[in-house]
């Protein structure tokens, strides 16, 4: 069995992860970072998985990306009712989510089920996926609902692969092995419950008790920095010692304040406490500013480097293209 520490950098024109690449992060049970063991998952902790999608992204974007985004969707496991749960994380199955945050089509109510129309952009891993999740506004006898404040009502789905129809679109400088395309869904009669609620859980364990705003900033935030320490130890067999300090170093400071919030959000769970919303607001804006600053040292350094780094090949241009496309990410520009 390969060891996910052995797996490789991507080629920077490379569309999509090889069989092998798919191999070894199945048998690794990466997809599934955060399921319970019971479900056939690793069942790490907040920083323990943390850890483990920061070391994924400083060997290859792509990877750490596409592990994140799909191992974030196993994560809805939680939001599953158990039944459901328990039919689609089979332990002697391979089940890789993945989809859609917009929120992009429709679910119209059909007694206990809801039939789905909709084009939804950025599946990241969408060829690899078993099943997709995506938003959907509700519709009942006609009318699109909206709560008190005017706000489509939604709720979220998951669907096997087959019910979608998947658009090749995803054209862009960097990430590419993500393969993080949009898909179309057409009629689809779906059972309710093969829906969920964000933030509303069935499964005991302390990482389902993370509001999943503060998941997602802590997850990408990560993703980032790994991104950036693979860049910046690239830099240091380029630059001497005078121009760049050491790579790790450079990003201490980030990576501190990160797991710092990390260990404030496992002490509350464990404590059966929940982050206010003042809380998740600081997380967030500090998550901003950090990569901010992160893409700062490297806007700073790239014309330092010469034309070895801007050449196509080299592995500084795939990093610098992978991480300038990753902050494409509506997470923390809005």
């Amino acid at each position: 069995m390969q060891h996910w520490h052995d797996l490789k950098t991507c080629n920077g024109h490379q569309k999509v992860f090889d069989a092998d690449t798919l191999k070894a992060i199945a048998a690794a049970k990466l997809w599934n970072i955060w399921v319970p063991k019971t479900h056939g998952g690793l069942e790490l902790d907040l920083t323990e998985g943390l850890r483990t999608l920061q070391q994924l992204a400083s060997i290859d974007g792509s990877l750490g990306w596409t592990v994140t985004l799909c191992s974030g969707a196993n994560y809805f496991i939680g939001n599953l009712q158990p039944e459901t749960a328990a039919e689609l994380f089979n332990p002697n199955e391979v089940t890789i989510l993945g989809g859609s945050g917009g929120l992009f089509g429709f679910a119209e109510k059909k007694g206990d089920a809801y039939l789905l129309n909709g084009t939804w952009k950025y599946a990241t891993g969408a060829p690899y996926l078993t099943h997709f999740t995506l938003n959907a506004k509700i519709i009942e006898d006609g009318i699109e609902l909206t709560d008190d404040d005017g706000a489509p009502v939604f709720r979220s789905f998951v669907i096997p692969c087959e019910a979608v129809h998947i658009i090749d679109d995803w054209h862009t400088m960097g990430l590419q092995a993500t393969a993080t395309q949009s898909f179309v869904v057409t009629d689809y009669l779906v059972h309710q419950d093969y829906s969920f609620i964000y933030n509303r859980f069935y499964l005991p364990q302390d990482i389902f008790k993370i509001n999943f705003r503060v998941f997602a900033d802590l997850t990408l935030w990560i993703n980032y920095i790994g991104m950036v320490q693979h860049y910046l130890a690239e830099a240091s067999k380029l630059l001497d010692e005078k121009t760049l300090e050491d790579p790790h170093k450079t990003t201490t400071e980030a990576e501190d304040l990160l797991y710092k919030y990390a260990n404030e959000v496992e002490a509350a769970t464990a404590d059966n406490a929940s982050f206010s919303d003042v809380q998740i607001e600081a997380l967030h804006t500090a998550a901003a500013a950090s990569v901010k600053w992160l893409s700062k040292i490297l806007m700073e350094l790239h014309p330092l480097l010469g034309i070895k780094a801007a050449r196509v090949e080299h592995p500084l241009n795939q990093i610098f293209r992978d991480y300038f496309t990753a902050t494409q990410h509506h997470i923390f520009t809005r």
